[in-house]
């Protein structure tokens, strides 16, 4: 496991767009939240590009994240959006480049896979967190997705409890393992590739969006029959808004979890406020963490050294 150094005020963050096309206004509206945390701002030369519906070609997205890790003034890679694309760029990335230059990588959404990717061919600890074309440009964008930010200019762990929202415990019993995960669709398109995501003996995190429950009970059923749940140390669940089903008669996203996740003899807590929300709880991915089903809270380790 590789932890990225922490930021500093002064230090540059390096803005780039490996998914979808981002809006100029939304993007620009966000930087005086980076500026508000002395950071100096710095664009992906394409960031504004646009390319149907990705932010640039996979050449141009590709040069523009291998040029912020290159880039010795820049301390960490932010990603502006999600989207799609992340993984069409994933199998021309420089992993060593990545390994030797070890930065703070963040994101959530699409930049699942690169998260993903990431950790298991350099074993860099990253970031799932909101973005700034995504989630910081909003009005409704809260003092606690801010806060987490923090987590980034010094080593300190992380602790999840039902101070910030409710939580379904399966079973008392705790878990401990390497978080791992983000993103249910992204996560089920790696199976099969050289890059698919590793779950044995892992706290696997999943969330989504948008996603009705006959949908999310196929992906679970393919992560299912692929061997993917079987050997995990725990689980949980993040938000899954938007789901609501259209399909009558259906079944509820709570019956599908308990169909899938929390007959598993692991424990699984559902109800974090972690993903396409907000507030938006952001947690590094690779450090070691706890769940507890008695305490009903998730432990993780800092993910900066």
């Amino acid at each position: 496991m590789i932890r990225p150094q922490h930021l500093n005020e002064g230090d540059t963050i390096g803005i780039v767009a490996p998914s979808g096309p981002v809006q100029r206004e939304k993007l620009e509206r966000a930087l005086p939240f980076f500026e508000g945390l002395g950071l100096h701002v710095k664009l992906g030369k394409h960031v504004f590009r646009g390319y149907g519906y990705l932010a640039g070609t996979d050449a141009e997205r590709l040069e523009d994240f291998h040029e912020m890790i290159a880039d010795p003034e820049v301390k960490a890679v932010i990603c502006a959006r999600g989207g799609y694309g992340a993984g069409r760029i994933v199998p021309h990335l420089d992993f060593e480049l990545i390994r030797t230059n070890p930065k703070i990588i963040w994101g959530y959404s699409d930049i699942t896979y690169l998260h993903t990717a990431i950790r298991q061919q350099t074993g860099l600890v990253t970031f799932h967190g909101p973005m700034p074309a995504s989630d910081i440009a909003k009005e409704q964008f809260d003092d606690l997705s801010a806060q987490m930010f923090r987590q980034l200019f010094q080593p300190a762990d992380l602790v999840y409890s039902e101070k910030i929202a409710p939580l379904y415990a399966n079973c008392s019993a705790p878990a401990e393992g390497e978080l791992v995960g983000g993103n249910l669709s992204l996560l089920v398109s790696t199976l099969g590739t050289p890059y698919e995501i590793e779950t044995a003996g892992k706290i696997l995190l999943l969330e989504d969006i948008g996603e009705e429950p006959y949908r999310v009970d196929g992906m679970l059923n393919q992560l299912k029959l692929a061997g993917k749940l079987s050997g995990v140390a725990g689980i949980a669940i993040g938000d899954f808004s938007g789901g609501e089903p259209s399909k009558d008669p259906s079944l509820l996203l709570n019956d599908v979890f308990d169909h899938y996740l929390y007959q598993l003899n692991v424990p699984v807590l559902s109800g974090f406020r972690i993903g396409h929300c907000l507030p938006h709880f952001a947690v590094p991915l690779g450090t070691r963490a706890i769940l507890s089903g008695a305490e009903k809270q998730l432990k993780i380790k800092a993910g900066v050294c």
